[in-house]
């Protein structure tokens, strides 16, 4: 993509922020109808996620006493933008023109920042449930992190490349990784639950015990960016297991003209992703929350050996066809 224009609009419309904000509050109304029905409720209408960005960005913004204020304020848009720019480098409706060799790497940091910015607030907003909150999700992201990379690095290392795009593409020509990683696939899907902090693994917010976590003293605009950026980590985190593991939007073995290949490419994006959110919520619906130690076993003991497992499996396959 050389044009100028076309470039901003990629970056400022669709696939870029525009989208993906709107996107966000699709998958949070599907998410929590499918919650809904599961638990015999009847669910949010569909323009409930809007109305309440909406209401929550015209609430008051109320600072907690001894609280830094620029800092507070500035903590959650860091969070929103590090998921807007992660999202620029997954395939939406083909290869990303701003893709990269090692543009995966990026994109993991990138979705790590959410965390650390809800550590961050939970640590400097003075509240001791916030304070305790912040650090369970830091603690869990030790625990998370390094069987989820492991898992998304995996496809990079048969695939040979350390571009998501190039990852899609290699798929195209070959298998989707789904099929020849299956416990990788399995473990990005845990990760990915874990890292946005849905049940089982909702243990930073914990309301029965913490009120919000690091949540707590999160009022008005803070409050509506912090939860647009989580949102859209959903987004961004189904999209990237999407494009790594499902082929993103395409197919194996097919070739498309261009204007058919870009329709088609979005609409296979959109039932990868929502096939992907359909799992996450089945598990946030049918699972109840674990405890900090049982995270810490789980993560440790079965979920990053497991990694490891696939690791060595995907050498072996390397070194049996002779790959990269």
């Amino acid at each position: 993509m050389t044009d100028p224009l076309l470039l901003v609009a990629y970056v400022l419309v669709l696939p870029g922020f525009l989208f993906l904000f709107a996107y966000s509050m699709v998958f949070e109304f599907l998410d929590r109808r499918i919650v809904a029905r599961m638990q015999n409720r009847v669910g949010p209408p569909f323009f409930q996620p809007f109305a309440d960005l909406v209401k929550t960005l015209g609430k008051e913004v109320i600072d907690p006493q001894g609280v830094d204020r620029p800092v507070f304020d500035a903590v959650p848009l860091v969070g929103l933008a590090a998921v807007t720019t992660a999202f620029l480098y997954v395939p939406v409706i083909g290869a990303s023109p701003l893709a990269f060799q090692g543009d995966l790497v990026l994109v993991l940091y990138l979705l790590t920042l959410p965390t650390l910015a809800l550590f961050l607030l939970g640590w400097l907003s003075r509240n001791i449930y916030a304070a305790i909150g912040g650090i369970r999700a830091v603690t869990m992201l030790f625990i998370y992190e390094v069987p989820f990379f492991l898992a998304l690095m995996m496809p990079a290392l048969m695939a040979g490349t350390w571009s998501v795009s190039g990852i899609m593409a290699w798929q195209q020509e070959h298998l989707w990784f789904a099929l020849l990683q299956p416990i990788a696939f399995v473990i990005a899907l845990i990760g990915l639950q874990a890292k946005l902090e849905r049940t089982p693994f909702d243990i930073p917010e914990a309301e029965t015990e913490l009120v919000a976590g690091p949540w707590t003293e999160l009022t008005g605009r803070r409050l509506a960016l912090m939860h647009l950026a989580n949102q859209s980590a959903a987004v961004v985190g189904s999209a990237l297991i999407a494009a790594v593991f499902l082929g993103g939007p395409s197919l194996p073995w097919t070739i498309a003209p261009p204007v058919f290949g870009a329709a088609a490419g979005f609409l296979l994006f959109l039932a990868k992703t929502l096939a992907v959110l359909l799992v996450l919520a089945t598990v946030r619906g049918a699972t109840a929350r674990f405890r900090l130690d049982q995270m810490n076993v789980i993560g440790w003991k079965y979920i990053t050996t497991a990694a490891l497992a696939q690791a060595a499996i995907v050498l072996v396959m390397n070194a049996w066809w002779g790959g990269p």
